[in-house]
């Protein structure tokens, strides 16, 4: 799906592009409850994201991370890739990394082991790649998918090491897995939405792994903390410690229950409800000053409505209070309650709303800190992305170059293409063989310009009814292998 946006559209600062073409161009969407926002980023020659594309959108069709009406999703999608097409002219996106969430989103512990044949060689990483693969014939309830299989501890001839055995001798490798799955039909809902708006599902991952590569450091996974994303339809959990994965969770509870809360509580329409919350809201009702009214017109001929900021933050703290409990219960479900001493991380849209922090800390007694998706952003990106809710879009980018730097996604110039977006870079001065610049009046520049408008939307549209005749087969084939991983 391709572009061109308008000279005199205006586009937010996507920060500088780098002049390197070695690495790979990686779209992450995250399609939530309240927004659906597309992200196009690259890595520089020192390892730091720089973003060449943003859009986002307002959500549609979605309630709960759930996918509930197909068509205003895509058009949700479109909106969203379009803004971000518009704000790099030159971008084309055909696959992007798409985040997960729901209630039907579950995990389970599961220990893998394998027999080498060769024990006189060194342990690879095809080894433990085989042993991953064993564990997608793990069994799990009926409707369900495999979405990731996360390693923990590994052991060579039962001997335990956190670390990556590759490189070791031994007999017998084994390890610890965190399987994370999904309701088959959700996940087939979210890939269709995506396919119908002109892209392809390079890979799916869940919400708070995603948010957690955004807002952590080596330091935070040495120390252990929890990722608690509060976004506007669920908040997802993710818990580390030592070093590596230990619990993931979706808590069914967010923003948009807070809004819905304020809505019953105190009569009003949904969108003062949430102008309130986003406005006046604090999650410490203690705080709020007691003196302060909010006015809210009537409707068709009613009088005012004034409304207590002290009531409105006696309903946000009641919700955000039982979220916060059931991040309490799942730590103490892995007995880590006491033990995370990196606390808490707070991240999305929810982490936003004021004293969160001191609620936090209150009610789970961990230290707590907002988490911030700047970790690994280059400098000069927009001001606009310093902020939690795109912690998910950005850890999905991040995911992609995981997936690139393990050899497990080749792109344009490499013969896979899994994630293409070509950018022209070239100089003012034309390379061996180009077209040079045009040189005339400028009645002849701009006819010269829409000419080669014209040009460009043809090629586009060849490349799309290309695309579309694709489409069809490629989903033919995912349904017929999901059908045979019923059987």
């Amino acid at each position: 799906m391709n572009k061109q946006a308008h000279p005199s559209q205006t586009a937010p600062d996507v920060g500088p592009v780098s002049s390197g073409k070695e690495q790979p161009i990686i779209v992450g969407l995250d399609i939530g409850t309240t927004k659906i926002v597309a992200i196009a980023g690259r890595k520089n020659e020192f390892g730091k994201l720089e973003i060449l594309g943003f859009g986002k959108s307002e959500s549609a069709g979605v309630s709960h991370g759930v996918v509930m009406n197909i068509e205003q999703c895509i058009h949700s999608i479109e909106q969203a890739i379009r803004k971000c097409l518009d704000s790099n002219p030159n971008l084309e996106i055909r696959e992007v990394y798409v985040g997960i969430a729901g209630q039907h989103i579950k995990s389970l512990q599961t220990r893998g082991d394998r027999v080498r044949i060769n024990t006189e060689e060194e342990i690879c990483k095809e080894d433990i790649d085989l042993l991953i693969k064993d564990q997608y014939k793990t069994y799990i309830p009926a409707g369900d998918q495999i979405i990731d299989i996360v390693p923990q501890e590994f052991s060579v001839d039962n001997m335990q090491t956190s670390m990556s055995p590759v490189g070791m001798s031994g007999v017998k490798i084994g390890a610890n897995f965190h399987i994370i799955t999904g309701d088959r039909n959700a996940i087939r809902n979210i890939n269709r939405c995506v396919v119908k708006a002109g892209l392809n599902t390079r890979d799916l991952v869940l919400q708070p792994l995603a948010s957690a590569a955004a807002v952590m450091n080596d330091e935070d996974l040495e120390a252990g903390v929890a990722i608690v994303d509060i976004g506007g339809g669920t908040t997802d959990m993710a818990v580390f410690y030592d070093g590596i994965l230990k619990h993931t969770a979706v808590i069914p509870y967010a923003g948009v229950n807070v809004t819905n809360d304020i809505r019953g509580g105190l009569g009003v329409l949904r969108a003062q409800a949430e102008a309130m919350k986003v406005q006046f809201g604090t999650a410490l009702a203690d705080e709020a000053n007691s003196n302060a009214y909010i006015t809210i017109p009537g409707l068709r001929g009613l009088p005012p409505k004034e409304i207590s900021v002290k009531n409105l933050a006696h309903i946000i703290q009641a919700r955000m209070q039982e979220i916060l409990n059931h991040v309490v219960y799942h730590l103490k479900q892995i007995n880590l309650e006491k033990r995370l001493y990196g606390g808490i991380i707070l991240t999305g849209g929810g982490a936003q709303l004021k004293h969160i922090i001191q609620l936090t800390e209150y009610v789970t007694g961990l230290g707590a800190r907002i988490g911030y998706p700047n970790e690994h952003l280059a400098g000069g990106h927009a001001e606009a992305l310093m902020n939690p809710m795109y912690s998910t879009c950005i850890g999905l980018i991040l995911r992609g170059y995981h997936d690139f730097e393990n050899g497990k996604l080749r792109f344009a110039g490499a013969g896979g293409n899994m994630i293409h977006a070509a950018l022209d870079q070239q100089a003012s001065a034309p390379a061996a063989g180009e077209r040079p610049a045009f040189a005339g009046t400028p009645e002849e520049a701009k006819a010269e310009a829409e000419k080669q408008r014209d040009r460009q939307k043809k090629r586009n549209e060849t490349f799309r009814r290309l695309f579309d005749s694709m489409k069809g087969k490629f989903m033919s084939l995912f349904e017929e292998v999901d059908d045979q991983e019923i059987n």
